[in-house]
C-alpha cells in the first residue's frame, strides 16, 4: 500500500510540473520583456490565479450553452455546429472571461502606466488559465499529452492573451485622452483578434481532414513567429497610457 501511495504522489509530482513549466517558462519570457518598469508580483499572482480560477466558470458556462446548442441544432457533425461550438461558444467564453479578469484586475490598478504592462497582464491572465486547462487534460488523459499541448495549445493561450493585452493597452491610451470612438475600437479588437484566433485553432486541430491539419500546421508556425515579433516591436514602442 505504501508503494501505491508513493507511486501515486510521483506522478501526481511529475503531472504537476509537465503542466505548469510550459506556462511558467512563458510568463517569464513575457515577464522580462517589459524594460521600463516591472509589474508588482502580487497583481500578476493575482491575474494568474483569476486566469486559472476562470476555467471553473467556463467549464460551466460552455456545458450549459453546448446543451442549449444540442438542443436547437443537434447536428453535431455539420460545419455549421462545429463552427458555432468552436467560435462563439469555446472561443468566446473563454476569451471574453479572459477579458473580464483583465479589466476587472488591472484597468484601475497604479501599476497600470505603460502601454506594454497590458501585454504582460493578458499574457499572465491567459497562461493563469492555460495551465489550470493543462493540469486538467494532464491528469484526465496522462502524461503523454503534455508535450503537443506545450507547444501548440499553451503558446495559443499566451499569443491570444498578447494580442489581447495590446489592444487593450491602447484602449487605456485612448480613455486618457478622451478618444472614446478608438477606445471602442480597440476594446473590440482586444476580444476579436483572441476570440478569432482561438476559434481557428481549435476548428482546424479537431478536423477529420488531412488539409486542415496541414492548415493547422501553417498555421501555429507563422501565429508563433508574428507573435514573437510583436511582442519585441510592442516592447520597444512601450509609451506611457
Amino acid at each position: 500500500m505504501e508503494l501505491i501511495f508513493e507511486f501515486v504522489a510521483a506522478y501526481f509530482d511529475i503531472g504537476l510540473i509537465v503542466s505548469l513549466l510550459p506556462a511558467v517558462l512563458l510568463m517569464y519570457v513575457i515577464y522580462r520583456q517589459d524594460r521600463i518598469e516591472r509589474e508588482p508580483a502580487g497583481l500578476l499572482l493575482k491575474l494568474f490565479l483569476l486566469g486559472a480560477g476562470l476555467t471553473i466558470l467556463a467549464g460551466w458556462m460552455e456545458r450549459l450553452s453546448v446543451s442549449f446548442l444540442k438542443t436547437v441544432y443537434p447536428n453535431v457533425y455539420s460545419p455549421l455546429y462545429r463552427f458555432i461550438y468552436y467560435f462563439l461558444i469555446i472561443a468566446l467564453v473563454e476569451e471574453a472571461g479572459k477579458y473580464l479578469m483583465l479589466r476587472f484586475g488591472t484597468w484601475q490598478h497604479p501599476a497600470f502606466n505603460y502601454r506594454f504592462d497590458a501585454v504582460v497582464y493578458g499574457a499572465f491572465v491567459s497562461l493563469g488559465f492555460a495551465a489550470a486547462e493543462n493540469l486538467m487534460y494532464v491528469f484526465h488523459y496522462g502524461v503523454g499529452v503534455a508535450p503537443s499541448r506545450a507547444v501548440t495549445a499553451i503558446p495559443l493561450h499566451c499569443i491570444c492573451g498578447i494580442f489581447m493585452g495590446h489592444f487593450y493597452g491602447l484602449a487605456k491610451s485612448c480613455e486618457r485622452y478622451g478618444l472614446r470612438g478608438r477606445m471602442a475600437q480597440y476594446t473590440a479588437l482586444s476580444l476579436l483578434l483572441p476570440m478569432l484566433l482561438h476559434g481557428f485553432y481549435d476548428y482546424s486541430v479537431t478536423s477529420g481532414y488531412q488539409m486542415m491539419k496541414t492548415i493547422f500546421l501553417v498555421f501555429v508556425i507563422i501565429l508563433d513567429i508574428v507573435a514573437i515579433f510583436s511582442v519585441r516591436k510592442y516592447a520597444r514602442q512601450d509609451a506611457r497610457v
